[in-house]
C-alpha cells in the first residue's frame, strides 16, 4: 500500500502527476464549469421547442446508465412525489411498456453507440414518443434522431470519460425548465458553472495539499474503507456517482446507505467487526497497521427535509438520522470526512452546492488514481 507521505510527495508534483494522468482526467475535471457552459450552449442550439412545445408530457423516460443514470435520477429527485408528470429510469434497451405518443423520452450515454442507447431511440419513433438524443457527435444516436428529426445534444470528441456527467446532466436541467417541471431557479446553470469553477481554483493541482480540500480527501481516503453516507435523495444520487468514480478511478471499493432510510444499516456497518476494537488508541500512530479501516463519508443537504419529505418513510428525519450516524461512528472512533463542507456552502442554492460535492468527490477519486498509479497500469 502507498504511504500517505509518498502519496503527498505525489499529489504535489505538477510533473509527476502531470505524466501519471495520460488521459488527462485532471484537466477534464478542471474545466466542468467550462462543459456546463458549452453543453449549455449546444443544447440551445439543438432546439429542445421541438418537443416543448407540445406542452408537459403524461411520463418524462430517462435511458441511461452510469453517469446518464446519475444525472436522470437528479431529475427525478428535483421533481420529487408530487411531480405533475411520471419519471422513470431505465437502462434500455427497451422502454417501459406503457410508453406512447403523449410521452418523451431521452436517451442519455456518452459514447451514443450500442443496443441499449440506439434501440430506444428507434423505438421510440416506432411508437410515436417524442424523443431527445444525448450523445456523442458522429454517433449512432445521432443518426437515429436524425431519421426521428428529434433534437440531438453532441458531447464533443474532446470529452474524457468518467468526466461526462454534466454533459448529460444540462440538457436535462434545460428540458425539465423548460417543460415547467422545476421553476428556472432551481436549474441555475450559471450558477452551478460558478460553482465548478470556485472548486476548480480551489483543488487544482497547482494547490498543495494541505490548503486542497480534495487532495486531503484523496490522503485520507488512501488507506480506507469509504461508508458514505447521503442525506436525503439528492444526495443519495451524488453518493451513487461518487461511489462508482472511487471504484472505477481508484479501485476502491465503497459501502453507501441514504437516510433515513439505511440508518439502520449504517449504523450497524459503524458498529460492526470492522470498527476499531475498543481497547484502539484513537491518536497512536497508524503507519504500521496493515489493511484499511472504515471513514465515514458524509454528504448533507439541508434542504433534504423541506423539499423530499413527501417521498420519505419518515418525513423530516434524514437529518436526525445523519446524526444519529455521527454519533456512532465517534462511540467506535471511526473518523469522519465531511464532502465540501469548507468555507460558505450556504451562499449556494441546492444545485450549487451538490455540484461542489461532486466536483471536490471528481478531484479527490482523481488524486487518489494517480496517487496510486492506476492510470498508467491500466494502460500499461
Amino acid at each position: 500500500m502507498t504511504s500517505p507521505e509518498i502519496a503527498e510527495e505525489v499529489l504535489d508534483d505538477l510533473e509527476v502527476l502531470r505524466a501519471r494522468d495520460p488521459r488527462g482526467l485532471l484537466p477534464a475535471v478542471a474545466g466542468a464549469g467550462a462543459q456546463v457552459r458549452e453543453t449549455a450552449r449546444l443544447t440551445d442550439e439543438a432546439d429542445l421547442r421541438r418537443v416543448t412545445e407540445g406542452g408537459r408530457p403524461r411520463g418524462l423516460v430517462i435511458v441511461g446508465r452510469r453517469e446518464g443514470a446519475v444525472a436522470a435520477e437528479v431529475i427525478r429527485t428535483l421533481l420529487g412525489p408530487s411531480s405533475p408528470v411520471t419519471v422513470d429510469v431505465v437502462p434500455g434497451p427497451a422502454l417501459p411498456v406503457w410508453t406512447g405518443p403523449s410521452d418523451i423520452a431521452v436517451v442519455a450515454t456518452r459514447t451514443g453507440a450500442g443496443r441499449y442507447a440506439v434501440a430506444p431511440a428507434y423505438e421510440a419513433a416506432r411508437r410515436g414518443v417524442s424523443l431527445v438524443g444525448i450523445g456523442a457527435e458522429d454517433a449512432p444516436l445521432r443518426a437515429a434522431c436524425s431519421a426521428a428529426r428529434a433534437p440531438y445534444v453532441p458531447i464533443p470528441a474532446s470529452r474524457v470519460q468518467h468526466t461526462t456527467l454534466w454533459s448529460l446532466l444540462t440538457p436535462l436541467l434545460k428540458l425539465a425548465t423548460d417543460l415547467e417541471l422545476i421553476p428556472a431557479g432551481v436549474a441555475d446553470l450559471e450558477g452551478i458553472a460558478t460553482a465548478l469553477d470556485e472548486v476548480a481554483t480551489e483543488c487544482g493541482p497547482a494547490q498543495e495539499s494541505f490548503v486542497n480540500p480534495a487532495k486531503t480527501l484523496a490522503l485520507e481516503l488512501l488507506d480506507a474503507l469509504p461508508v458514505i453516507v447521503a442525506e436525503g435523495p439528492l444526495a443519495g444520487a451524488a453518493a451513487t456517482r461518487i461511489a462508482d468514480q472511487l471504484a472505477t478511478l481508484a479501485g476502491l471499493p465503497v459501502s453507501g446507505f441514504r437516510l433515513p432510510d439505511q440508518r439502520v444499516a449504517a449504523c450497524a456497518v459503524l458498529g460492526g467487526p470492522l470498527a476499531p476494537q475498543a481497547d484502539d488508541d484513537f491518536f497512536r500512530d497508524r503507519a504500521d497497521d496493515e489493511g484499511r479501516r472504515l471513514r465515514l463519508l458524509t454528504i448533507r443537504d439541508t434542504e433534504a427535509g423541506e423539499l423530499d419529505g413527501a417521498g420519505e418513510r419518515e418525513p423530516r428525519s434524514a437529518a436526525e438520522a445523519i446524526d444519529q450516524v455521527l454519533r456512532t461512528a465517534a462511540a467506535h472512533n471511526i473518523p469522519v470526512s465531511g464532502l465540501a463542507e469548507y468555507g460558505d456552502a450556504a451562499r449556494f442554492g441546492r444545485l450549487p452546492r451538490l455540484a461542489r460535492q461532486l466536483a471536490v468527490a471528481d478531484f479527490s477519486a482523481v488524486y487518489l488514481a494517480l496517487a496510486l498509479d492506476n492510470e498508467r497500469a491500466l494502460r500499461s
